[in-house]
């Protein structure tokens, strides 16, 4: 693979200010964002309200000349409200399909567990497939198709959780927490007339993304990397402390998200360190501890921390 185009460089640079812009004091979380992007994966952001998770997830989408549709989840929403509905039209004698907001680039589903388990499932092909099936016939979303999800934790009036399946399915789960003093004044004041998301101009184009994405599955990886995943992801499945382990899609995740972060760090190769810092976020909605270890001070953070220490880290992984 040839070194990122400084086109490419340059453009990254500019998303990330764009969005950071709007974001104030969650350079991680942008970044992480990013990486998922440029690997093509579906993220899920679970934090309280207020916090700033649908205002980062709309940023990115101006910031890119795409299709951008928003879906409020409530429980009376129906599944071809997201994946549309075959109509008859009068005129024409014919049943015509109506595509739903699914048919787009970028997707937020807003409190995605707010909707019904049965509508929650309308969004699993989608997500897996990047398809939709209506009374038969299978309908393929834009090449380009993004699904960022967001939930509240603490209120569980009117939610149905997630299955495993549909978790699965995200390739990063993460939070965004609360600002610290300062950044919180900055927010004040930065939002006295209006609010910087609607200022946001756009800095590349849906296709150019798409060919960003292209050049990422072109990262160099090492075998010796490969193996550090899987010794991982083994680890943990055989841990005393872990009911459910990472499925192989799991696996699979962290190598897509460490060749995005390895791209957005301007590297033509994975390193083990990628690998160490992206899996808590792959992995971390992937997992289900023990009930006896969910209550002994045992955490998820601690999980990963021992089995890193357990896994011997690669070394001359470079290309």
């Amino acid at each position: 693979m040839e070194p990122m185009f400084n086109d490419d460089r340059n453009i990254l640079n500019l998303l990330k200010l764009n969005i950071e812009s709007c974001v104030l004091g969650k350079e991680m979380e942008v970044e992480l964002l990013l990486t998922a992007t440029l690997a093509g994966g579906h993220v899920l952001l679970e934090d309280v309200p207020g916090t700033g998770k649908t205002v980062l997830i709309k940023a990115l989408a101006q910031s890119v000349q795409g299709l951008f549709r928003r879906i409020q989840c409530n429980p009376d929403l129906l599944p071809t409200d997201i994946t549309g509905v075959t109509i008859y039209h009068p005129k024409e004698e014919m049943f015509i399909f109506r595509p739903g907001p699914v048919f787009s680039n970028i997707l937020l589903v807003d409190e995605i567990n707010r909707a019904s388990t049965k509508t929650q499932s309308a969004l699993l092909e989608a997500m897996e497939e990047r398809t939709v099936t209506v009374d038969g016939e299978i309908y393929p979303l834009a090449e380009t198709f993004l699904l960022l999800a967001t939930q509240n934790p603490i209120d569980f009036d009117g939610t149905y959780v997630l299955p495993e399946a549909q978790l699965d399915r995200f390739m990063f789960k993460f939070n965004l927490g609360y600002p610290d003093y300062d950044t919180e004044k900055r927010i004040l004041l930065s939002q006295g007339s209006a609010h910087p998301v609607d200022q946001l101009e756009p800095v590349t184009t849906i296709e150019r993304l798409r060919q960003m994405q292209e050049r990422v599955k072109q990262i160099y990886v090492d075998d010796a990397i490969a193996d550090y995943i899987i010794s991982i992801v083994r680890k943990l499945r055989g841990h005393s402390a872990v009911l459910l382990g990472p499925s192989p899609r799991a696996s699979i995740a962290i190598l897509q998200v460490a060749k995005a972060l390895a791209y957005l760090w301007n590297r033509e190769y994975i390193i083990p360190d990628d690998v160490k810092y992206l899996t808590p976020f792959v992995l971390g909605h992937r997992i289900i501890l023990e009930p006896a270890r969910r209550n002994d001070g045992n955490t998820l953070f601690q999980l990963f921390e021992t089995v890193f220490q357990q896994v011997q880290v690669p070394v001359g992984t470079g290309k």
